[in-house]
């Protein structure tokens, strides 16, 4: 079988990353628990989960590697806990497009960044993609202003900006494994939301819907999303979360008819031709 290079491997962890994601809208919808403790579950259930795979895999190399990740490791922890909270919180403030849209802004601000920080200047393809999927994402969002689900929106928002930061904070520590450090900020995330919950039980449908997504759309996703920055820029690990844009509403509309509008769906089409374009050229390059 053909070694991946760095490119395809890269590419390859962000796509599955986002394909797990996907559903994510949908089983934030579908649980019935309040925001916090939905907040709570997401933190707790992925911090324990990814702990132990990470302690049968690198035993006490775990805390070696937490421990040395510096400066980068701290930024990180700050940054995933705020990003997984803002997430939550949006969608539960505003309907899902919105909040996949504001997050669409990830790429361009992540490269952005990149430049500023890293010295590392996006190629003119990549700036093409970044410059397409932004108005894109500004026709849907402009459409969508009328709601006035201004506290959602600036929330998704921040969570783009975090995606960011943090996917920046990884490319600029290539030899650094900042799993470790997302660990600690999903534990993080389900100590904040303690002071705010409401109740820990789950009943019904949550019984399965809550643990289902937190291995599934939380757990998994974000382990992969720490290590495809390692491969390729920050930027084009984020082109692929405008996947989630388009195809998370579509999940949520097939289930429970939250139906997306028409600029949703025709800025969604020009953001996944972009990014299908756009990752061709940079495999058929590498």
């Amino acid at each position: 079988m053909k070694t991946l290079n760095e490119q395809q491997k890269g590419s390859l962890l962000a796509f599955v990353a986002v394909m797990f994601i996907t559903p994510d809208s949908l089983f934030i919808r579908l649980a019935s628990v309040d925001t916090w403790s939905l907040v709570f579950y997401r933190g707790i259930i992925p911090f324990f989960t990814v702990l132990i795979g990470m302690l049968l895999i690198y035993k006490a190399n775990f805390f070696k590697m937490l421990f040395t990740s510096g400066r980068h490791g701290i930024i990180y922890i700050i940054t995933f806990s705020i990003t997984n909270i803002a997430f939550v919180v949006s969608i539960q403030n505003t309907n899902v497009a919105n909040t996949l849209v504001m997050i669409a802004m990830a790429p361009m601000l992540s490269a952005i960044l990149g430049a500023i920080f890293l010295k590392e200047m996006p190629d003119s393809k990549t700036w093409i993609a970044i410059a397409i999927t932004f108005f894109a994402a500004i026709y849907i969002f402009y459409d969508s202003l009328q709601l006035g689900n201004i506290f959602g929106d600036l929330l998704g928002l921040v969570c783009a900006l975090g995606l960011a930061v943090g996917a920046v904070t990884i490319r600029s520590a290539k030899t650094k494994n900042l799993v470790p450090a997302a660990v600690v900020g999903k534990l993080l995330v389900a100590v904040f939301a303690i002071f705010f919950i409401e109740t820990y039980a789950l009943v019904g449908r949550d019984l399965l819907i809550v643990p289902l997504m937190c291995v599934m759309c939380v757990a998994i996703p974000f382990v992969l999303v720490t290590i495809a920055p390692r491969f390729i820029p920050a930027e084009e690990v984020n082109l692929f979360f405008l996947l989630e844009t388009i195809i998370g509403p579509i999940w949520v509309w097939m289930v429970i008819k939250e139906q997306p509008s028409l600029e949703t769906i025709q800025g969604g089409i020009v953001i996944i031709l972009t990014i299908a374009i756009h990752s061709f050229l940079k495999l058929k390059k590498s």
